[in-house]
């Protein structure tokens, strides 16, 4: 049988695109996100270029419904050999406003939802020596101007939660290493052609961000990597 990569948070952009590098090399894929018309539109684009596609409706915020759609891939596809975490949570606008829940929700689908999946697909991973690959964005770095820049356009939860899961990369790539489970990441830095922030000024190509997961998945060095 054919490896399988789920790509969780799938849609128009970087996702697509990682779907396509890895159906190049085999890869069966599952594509799980909340919207089942659009995901099952993308799983028929993708068929209709020669891989095999198969779309799994689900709540990325609800790291139970996480759980159990990562189930729903192993039972129905097999072993999951590469797990893309593509989700982000862009609630929490404005911190000093944002109530728990809003709070909450973020942090979930950003993090919490993430680990849920590592923990649900772990003995895959294990079985296969597979990969978890993360794409993160570049408000999550320290820097002062990306602080600015995140309170300015009203993205202040989206900035805590990229920060947040650039820490949970690098812990889970030490703890993984032991059971040669290799995790990486794409750290963004711009708005990508295709995507919801693109509003027409989009100048990176989701292409490129897709082979760099290729790269990382494949070479098994580097933790992190930047694009933009």
């Amino acid at each position: 049988m054919a490896p399988t990569a789920l790509i969780a948070g799938f849609g128009p952009g970087i996702s697509t695109a990682v779907a396509e590098r890895f159906g190049k090399a085999g890869f069966q894929l599952a594509l799980v996100a909340r919207n089942a018309e659009r995901l099952s539109a993308g799983a028929k684009a993708l068929e209709a270029k020669g891989f095999k596609a198969k779309a799994f409706s689900a709540d990325l915020s609800d790291p139970a419904r996480v759980r159990a759609v990562v189930d729903q891939v192993h039972r129905e596809l097999g072993k999951i050999s590469v797990l893309h975490w593509n989700a982000y949570g862009s609630g929490a606008n404005d911190l000093l406003t944002a109530d728990a829940a809003e709070l909450r929700a973020a942090m979930d689908i950003g993090t919490t939802s993430l680990l849920m999946a590592v923990q649900e697909a772990l003995v895959d991973l294990k079985d296969t020596k597979g990969s978890v690959l993360v794409t993160n964005g570049g408000l999550g770095l320290f820097d002062s101007k990306l602080d600015a820049m995140a309170v300015q356009f009203g993205s202040m939860g989206l900035a805590m939660v990229n920060s947040a899961k650039h820490k949970l990369v690098g812990l889970l790539a030490k703890r993984l290493e032991k059971d040669a489970i290799y995790v990486g990441e794409v750290m963004v830095l711009g708005v990508v052609k295709g995507t919801a922030f693109d509003r027409g000024q989009g100048g990176l190509d989701p292409v490129k961000i897709a082979e760099k997961f290729w790269e990382l998945h494949a070479n098994r060095a580097a933790v992190y990597a930047q694009v933009g």
